[in-house]
C-alpha cells in the first residue's frame, strides 16, 4: 500500500486548508497517512527563513490573508477571516493528542484535523485544556487519559524527534508532503501528491550554484 508522509503544526493554517483534500486523496487512492507532527518555529529557522514578525505588513497580508482567503473558498474550507487570536500559545500538548492516537489510522486522522479546524474555524487556542479536553470527548476518546498521554515524556520526546527529523530533511515549512521520498512542499501541491501516487516523477536533476 502507498504511504504519504505528513509533515505538519497542529496550528498550521495552511495544513487545515489541505486537511480534508488530503484524506480524500487517501481514501480514494488506498493510502496510509504517516502523521509527523512537528514544532514549526524551530524547522523555519532551520532554514533561515523569516518569521512572522520578519515580514513586511504586505508580506502578511497576501500570504497569511488573501491566500488563505482565496484557498478556502477553493476547498470550500470554513475558516474566521483572521490569523486566529491565540495562534502563538504553546500547542505542543494539542500535538501530543495526535501523537498518542499513532502515528496512522482514522482516529489519528480525525484529531489532526480536528485540532485544526478549531483552530482555524473556531478560533480554539491550542493550549486551552478544557477545550482540548472538549474535543477529545466530541471525538470519542476519555479525554483525561488521552491527555495524560499526550503530555507525557514519551509523546514529547516523541514530537521533538519528529522536528529534528524535518529539520535534517529540510523540510520548509507546514503541510510538507514525502510520497515514496520525494516532498511536496504546501497544500498547493496536493494534485502533484495525488500524481505522484500513481506515476512518479522524474529523479531530481536540476542543479544550482551555491548559495552565498
Amino acid at each position: 500500500m502507498a504511504t504519504i508522509e505528513y509533515v505538519f503544526s497542529a496550528h498550521s493554517g495552511y495544513a487545515y486548508l489541505g486537511s480534508a483534500e488530503l484524506l480524500r486523496i487517501c481514501a480514494d487512492n488506498s493510502v496510509t497517512l504517516i502523521h509527523r507532527p512537528i514544532l514549526l518555529s524551530p524547522v523555519i529557522d532551520a532554514q533561515r527563513a523569516p518569521s512572522f514578525r520578519g515580514r513586511t505588513q504586505q508580506h502578511v497580508d497576501y500570504f497569511f490573508g488573501r491566500e488563505i482567503e482565496r484557498w478556502a473558498e477553493f476547498r470550500n474550507v470554513p475558516i474566521i477571516n483572521y490569523r486566529p487570536s491565540r495562534h502563538d500559545a504553546d500547542y505542543s500538548l494539542a500535538s501530543g493528542m495526535i501523537l498518542a492516537l499513532g502515528e496512522t489510522g482514522q482516529q489519528t486522522d480525525a484529531m489532526a484535523h480536528g485540532l485544526l479546524e478549531a483552530h482555524w474555524r473556531d478560533d480554539m487556542d491550542l493550549s486551552d485544556l478544557a477545550a482540548l479536553k472538549a474535543l477529545a470527548t466530541s471525538l470519542g476518546h476519555d479525554a483525561d487519559a488521552l491527555l495524560a498521554k499526550a503530555g507525557s515524556a514519551e509523546m514529547q520526546s516523541r514530537l521533538q524527534a519528529n522536528t529534528r527529523w524535518a529539520q535534517e530533511k529540510n523540510v520548509f515549512g507546514s503541510p510538507t508532503y514525502f510520497v515514496d521520498g520525494d516532498p511536496f512542499y504546501g497544500q498547493d501541491h496536493l494534485e502533484l501528491v495525488k500524481r505522484a501516487l500513481h506515476t512518479p516523477f522524474k529523479a531530481p536533476g536540476w542543479s544550482n550554484p551555491p548559495v552565498k
